[in-house]
């Protein structure tokens, strides 16, 4: 199951799955509320999601927790991505926020509007084992944001070497070298392939 109740992260992590015919259901779906994010870092709260999921379930729990790391605002939102958005998930006040401390800082340049994303996936089982992988996603904000594809911040996000943000990308393409896709890749290498 996917310890998630976003659907755009779970209509990603259920793309990626896929190809490897696993069929996933959602936290929402089986009635799990989310547990707070008390954790400090990706991991730590990727392995609180999964874990809560896990016990809850009865079945193993793949969680993700990612977010947007801007190199001039030391690196927030980072962990706290999604609280940006506040309580409605509104990301285009929250790309607008990013903006506005952007350009409080003078930071108008490509160069100085270094961003990352990071991924974190846990894999949990209810009797407590985890693993946990993570990827990354380098590039540059643009303003405005472009494309209504993805979700989040995407459209705010040029990865380095594209010509097209996240918002901007079919899902094929984002699928193939984002920071969830990284992370993913890991996951598959240890938990997948090795099972067949």
């Amino acid at each position: 199951m996917v310890a998630s109740h976003n659907p755009g992260k779970i209509r990603e992590i259920a793309d990626l799955l896929g190809p490897h015919a696993i069929k996933v259901l959602s936290a929402g779906e089986l009635g799990i509320p989310e547990p707070e994010e008390t954790e400090t870092t990706f991991a730590g709260n990727a392995r609180l999601k999964a874990m809560h999921s896990a016990r809850a379930s009865g079945r193993p729990a793949l969680s993700d927790d990612s977010g947007l790391e801007v190199e001039a605002l030391g690196g927030a939102p980072g962990v706290y991505s999604a609280r940006w958005a506040g309580p409605g998930r509104d990301f285009a006040a929250a790309m607008a926020r990013v903006e506005r401390e952007l350009a409080a800082k003078g930071a108008i340049e490509a160069d100085q509007r270094r961003a990352n994303f990071t991924a974190v996936l846990c894999f949990a089982w209810p009797d407590g084992e985890a693993q946990v992988f993570e990827g990354q996603v380098f590039g540059s904000l643009v303003w405005p944001p472009r494309g209504d594809k993805g979700f989040g911040y995407d459209p705010m996000f040029l990865p380095d070497g594209e010509a097209e943000t996240f918002g901007e990308m079919n899902p094929d393409r984002k699928h193939a070298i984002s920071h969830r896709a990284r992370a993913f890749r890991r996951f598959v290498e240890a938990c997948c392939d090795a099972n067949g």
